[in-house]
């Protein structure tokens, strides 16, 4: 069967050390926490950066500080994040976009459309989803699409030409406001993409590791984290992103699915 690549979503924008002592912030915490996840079976990191006292940045040199520590460290895929946190422009987004040489991010992501978020608003109209589009498209990266919601899919699909087809989806459900976390709506996401497009799923919460294993079952793909999910079991906080990744790992070998490697997980992204 084909590996499983893990992606740890290890920092995020909205968790705080508050919510869980555990979140690396740091770039020196960051790739300690991504050396235990590539060691517990992740095969990527999605990356979110943080100012030293935890406020969420897309600045470019934060980027390349952690960056450089992961990659110091261990031979785990990075990818950025262009969605950052509510209410930043289009330039702060893009921010890690401007990375290059050997501080170029593996992948970014694109969310391909606007959804409620909670009791916010995460605003991505259709101008500026092309614009950041265009931008990653410009860096030479493949786009990870973000889909929170099934019209995503079709807004992913309007942007042939930016976007080459056969893509990599992520589907994010669970959050307050878009698709529910369920196997029916999973069901139906990995029909509707186009045919030979690869999926991972993201599922909030308490869904996050009983949608790994409907993902390895489907033949897709899982992220897990701290990003999306403190918790290794009710009320047990993981004690890091690795707890969750080799949780992950045990429920994919359970259906039959080894953890990819970094360089496996390249060759079935299509990654150049």
């Amino acid at each position: 069967m084909t590996p499983m690549i893990l992606t740890a979503a290890m920092v995020g924008a909205e968790v705080t050390r508050a919510q869980t002592p555990y979140l690396p912030i740091s770039p020196e915490e960051i790739a300690e926490d991504a050396v235990r996840c590539r060691a517990a079976g992740a095969a990527m990191v999605h990356l979110h950066v943080r100012t030293p006292d935890g406020r969420p940045s897309q600045s470019p040199e934060l980027f390349r500080a952690a960056i450089r520590a992961i990659r110091a460290r261990t031979d785990v895929l990075v990818q950025v994040s262009t969605g950052g946190a509510v209410g930043m422009t289009a330039d702060e987004r893009c921010g890690p976009l401007t990375l290059t040489g050997d501080d170029r991010p593996d992948m970014a992501t694109l969310t391909t459309g606007s959804v409620n978020f909670g009791d916010e608003i995460f605003a991505n109209p259709r101008a500026l989803v092309r614009d950041i589009a265009a931008r990653i498209k410009a860096a030479g990266l493949k786009p990870e699409l973000e889909c929170f919601d099934v019209g995503m899919v079709d807004a992913a699909r309007s942007l042939e030409g930016l976007v080459s087809f056969p893509a990599h989806f992520d589907f994010v459900l669970g959050v307050g406001g878009a698709l529910a976390a369920s196997e029916e709506g999973l069901d139906f996401l990995v029909r509707y993409i186009p045919q030979g497009s690869t999926w991972t799923c993201a599922a909030m919460g308490r869904h996050q590791l009983p949608f790994v294993t409907l993902a390895a079952e489907r033949g897709g793909h899982a992220r897990v984290g701290l990003e999306d999910n403190l918790y290794l079991s009710k009320g047990v906080l993981a004690k890091g992103n690795f707890e969750l990744v080799a949780e992950a790992s045990r429920r994919a070998r359970e259906k039959g699915r080894q953890p990819a490697s970094p360089d496996e997980a390249r060759a079935i992204l299509r990654l150049g």
